[in-house]
């Protein structure tokens, strides 16, 4: 025969609203839908309401926020880039294809494909190199991505070949897109609310990466480096891979020539073509030269060439 459990001074007061939905029993007369009998935090109808969106918008800053948390997620680095950029051997394949096919547009295309290919390898190599030179830190650094695929894919996709955790920050859109396979499931998040997900990126964020994209990656670029500039958040490092192609997109200089920006704004961002040269950059920035092996890429990092 068990004992009954004695009182403790910590136990609860009230029962848990997860303990309240589990024993709740809807009479069958209120079980319809258009009954509104159901508890508030339980109607998934009422929650998804228009009136409803400054609490979903809260939920969406708490959840992940409370997660990370959990996970002793402190500090990650942020890798951008575009979701359209193939690893080499299905860049690769799809030129084989088009080749066959003979469709000189589709040639060109894939060609181009191929050479873009360079940035996933890169950005693999990056995330590599940083979690495995972290794990020597005081504070260790977590990768962070947009959770699809890509350039995205590539940064989860390093961590997780060196035995590493990665974040996932996806979103829902209209050709919806499923999480890369090499997220760490528990830090696999997804959000309605764009600014909500960008706010996450530069939440624990000690640096930012950018490889070559599209109208994403540029807005996610330009928020970070209107916050800088504004001085909303700190400054922190911004990496743009990939020189020929950022200076090509954009004319900074024109900028500074019309008086659209200051010229010290150039300085809010770096380049760089390596993951080596990405990572010394952020060792010298942060001081970790001493506390990382940061002489290279990690033994059991994927190699420059895939």
């Amino acid at each position: 025969m068990n004992k009954k459990r004695k009182p403790h001074l910590a136990d609860r007061n009230f029962p848990s609203a997860q303990e309240e939905a589990a024993k709740l029993k809807t009479p069958s007369r209120y079980a319809g839908p258009e009954s509104s009998y159901r508890l508030a935090f339980t109607d998934t109808a009422f929650l998804l309401q228009d009136d409803l969106r400054p609490v979903r918008m809260q939920l969406e800053l708490l959840k992940p926020e409370m997660v990370q948390r959990q996970y002793g997620v402190e500090a990650t680095i942020v890798i951008f880039g575009s979701a359209r950029i193939a690893p080499p051997d299905l860049a690769q394949d799809r030129l084989s294809q088009a080749e066959a096919d003979g469709d000189a547009q589709a040639i060109a295309r894939a060609r181009q494909g191929v050479l873009m290919s360079r940035h996933y390898e890169e950005a693999r190599r990056f995330a590599a190199l940083v979690t495995q030179a972290s794990r020597n830190l005081e504070q260790p650094i977590m990768v962070v991505t947009g959770g699809g695929p890509g350039v995205m894919e590539a940064g989860n996709r390093g961590a997780f070949e060196v035995g590493g955790q990665s974040i996932g920050l996806n979103i829902t859109l209209p050709r919806e897109e499923q999480p890369n396979p090499y997220i760490t499931p528990e830090l696999c998040f997804q959000f309605h609310y764009f600014a909500l997900r960008k706010m996450h990126f530069l939440m624990r964020s000690v640096a930012l990466v950018c490889f070559p994209g599209g109208f994403g990656t540029l807005d996610e670029l330009f928020e970070v480096l209107t916050l800088t500039q504004t001085g909303k958040v700190r400054k922190r490092p911004i990496l743009l891979f990939d020189r020929a192609f950022w200076t090509r997109l954009i004319d900074f200089e024109h900028l500074v020539q019309t008086g659209m920006i200051a010229a010290q704004d150039v300085g809010l961002f770096h380049f760089v073509e390596t993951a080596e040269e990405a990572w010394d950059l952020l060792c010298e920035e942060f001081g970790l030269n001493a506390a990382s092996n940061a002489g290279g890429v990690a033994d059991d990092a994927p190699p420059a060439n895939g």
